[in-house]
């Protein structure tokens, strides 16, 4: 029994991947580098408070400060007069703590909400793309069975997928009211 041979990143027993698919795989990485170089300094700390915010580190040192303020302040350590009693202060650097860890929080997402439209125009160009060009194979093969004389290219079906889809039409049908919907299958 021969060994497996290692696989494109470098793992033994991985199955071959086309090389297409390597070559996207390496222009998604370089346009997520890049979109992260030209990221501006601003957004780049909202990020950073946001990933550490949402961090158990995060939640183990908020549990230190807090619990050790709520200790001294409840008079357990007797070496340290208590400082906020009514721990009214502690509310407030907690309530704007808050505010500013949401904020941040939303300016992080966005950012995130504004690439994943961008990935989500990519995906429709994409697929009307392989749309229209599946559209053109249908015709080409629907005339060929139809010069083969073959019976399966007298389907009436074939004369409807063969149009281009027009995705204001779709949109269109999409908002119209669902009972439309009902007829349109019988």
């Amino acid at each position: 029994m021969a060994a497996a041979e290692p696989g494109p990143g470098g793992r033994t027993g991985e199955a071959p991947v086309a090389g297409v698919v390597d070559r996207n795989i390496a222009a998604l990485v370089r346009r997520r580098q890049q979109q992260k170089i030209s990221t501006g300094l601003q957004d780049k700390i909202a990020d950073a408070i946001t990933r550490f915010a949402g961090s158990m580190r995060f939640v183990y040192l908020h549990l230190v400060i807090y619990g050790s303020w709520i200790v001294v302040n409840l008079g357990w350590v007797p070496i340290v007069r208590p400082f906020d009693p009514t721990f009214v202060v502690l509310a407030m650097v907690a309530s704007v703590e808050a505010i500013f860890i949401s904020t941040f929080v939303m300016i992080s997402q966005n950012r995130m909400a504004a690439m994943a439209d961008q990935r989500a125009d990519l995906d429709l160009q994409v697929s009307l793309l392989g749309e229209h060009e599946i559209t053109k194979i249908m015709t080409l093969v629907t005339e060929i069975a139809k010069r083969m004389d073959i019976p399966a290219a007298q389907d009436p079906e074939l004369d409807e997928l063969q149009e281009n889809v027009s995705p204001e039409r779709v949109l269109d049908r999409i908002e119209r009211p669902s009972e439309d919907l009902g007829q349109a299958g019988r």
